[in-house]
């Protein structure tokens, strides 16, 4: 599929620059059409009997594959659930974490990872890579590991400087467990979930899926505790002690319906097999014009993401922009505006952006 077809999916791009995909990504009309299909179903002939139970169940089964091949995974390694955060508590909760344990983690965290990892009653360390050159975060995170360290959680590209952490080179140099928050790396950079321990994954970011979807990948479900067990999980049958599905299922920790299954598996199948290489090039290609006006916080030669320092009210800047017809978004507290650059982004996007600067 060439780009102008591929991009013609997306109405939302005949009216803005959409720059927003960290936060929520543009809707094919494909996706949409899925979701609505499903709702006049459900409106008109009801949601029970067997054929609806039937038709959900095998709708998660056709999406859990789609994601395991998305991450390189066998199925069976993959829950579904409603978001990044649900699969960062199930793996928090599920490892007992106690006062006597140790996380490290950094300071460019968002919260839906670090929200269950103050909660578990660890003890929390953030290695400072924030203002950091990101050739340094590898030793500043690795400064942090001691004896006492259990698990190792942070994002492949951090939400806020739209930095790739040193995920890979963490597992190899400490061989500790690793979970990572892939909310901004699923669907917008080739990920290879396979060195690590658990790996979360976002639907309506990058993958441009419905909201409250989302998956979790399990390297050994057999070795993590359910901690959050939710009817989904367990085999239905006569058996009062509740057995666990096998492989990952026993971590899904929601309702995702036909219709949110269908409108995520409609989202995978739309994007084009070229994304991640034509994203890669938008990125670096935005980053430099935006390099020409501005001061760039984010490193060359990294993700999607591309935040940047302006003066004044971030806030409201962000608003003015998107009255502008550009969307972007600011990062609290840091004085910085976040664009994100997906493979629908075109250079009229990023010219617009640079000229409603």
């Amino acid at each position: 599929m060439e780009f102008s077809a591929a991009r013609a999916q997306f109405p939302v791009l005949e009216r803005f620059a959409y720059l927003n995909a960290g936060t929520f990504g543009p809707l094919a009309r494909s996706t949409a059409e899925a979701l609505e299909r499903h709702r006049r179903r459900e409106l008109e002939e009801g949601r029970s009997g067997a054929g609806y139970w039937e038709g959900l169940m095998e709708a998660r089964d056709r999406l859990r594959a789609q994601i395991g091949e998305l991450l390189g995974v066998a199925p069976g390694t993959v829950a579904l659930t409603g978001s990044t955060t649900d699969g960062c508590n199930v793996v928090v909760g599920g490892l007992g974490l106690g006062p006597d344990d140790e996380v490290v983690t950094t300071d460019v965290e968002h919260p839906g990872l670090l929200g269950p990892l103050h909660a578990s009653g660890a003890r929390v360390k953030a290695a400072r890579v924030k203002e950091r050159p990101a050739a340094e975060a590898l030793d500043a995170i690795l400064a942090e590991v001691t004896p006492s360290t259990r698990l190792l959680a942070l994002s492949h590209v951090a939400w806020s400087t739209g930095n790739v952490l040193p995920v890979v080179e963490l597992k190899d140099e400490t061989g500790l467990p690793v979970l990572v928050d892939g909310a901004q790396s699923v669907g917008a950079i080739p990920v290879d979930a396979t060195p690590f321990d658990y790996y979360t994954v976002s639907g309506q970011k990058w993958l441009c899926g419905p909201e409250g979807t989302g998956a979790l990948y399990v390297a050994d479900p057999e070795g993590l505790r359910v901690a959050a067990p939710t009817s989904f999980g367990f085999v239905h049958d006569d058996d009062p002690s509740l057995r666990p599905k096998p492989g990952a299922a026993r971590f899904d920790t929601s309702w995702v319906g036909p219709g949110q299954a269908a409108g995520l598996a409609a989202a995978l199948a739309a994007a084009p097999d070229w994304r991640f290489e034509r994203a890669l090039e938008q990125a670096s290609r935005a980053r430099e014009r935006l390099a020409e006006r501005v001061e760039v916080v984010t490193a060359t030669g990294q993700a999607t993401l591309i935040a940047f320092r302006v003066g004044g009210d971030t806030r409201e800047i962000a608003a003015r922009l998107f009255a502008d017809g550009v969307v972007v978004r600011d990062i609290p507290g840091s004085g910085w505006l976040r664009a994100s650059v997906g493979w629908w982004t075109s250079d009229e996007d990023v010219e617009r952006l640079v000229a409603a600067l």
